[in-house]
């Protein structure tokens, strides 16, 4: 991956993070379970920390 393509999944990542946070907020207003979402934005944490330390490299 060049740094371009890095820096793109970047930004489609963080995208990803705020729509799930969305999501998030509206399943807490109607009292539903967000544990499966939660876990979803443990893990694109975890990839933005991979591509942020590719970049570094």
């Amino acid at each position: 991956m060049n740094k371009n393509e890095i820096n793109q999944r970047i930004d489609e990542l963080k995208m990803d993070y705020v729509r799930t946070q969305g999501d998030i907020e509206k399943l807490e207003s109607t009292g539903n379970s967000t544990e499966r979402l939660e876990a979803k934005l443990t893990e694109i944490e975890e990839s933005l920390a991979k591509y942020r330390s590719m970049l570094t490299e």
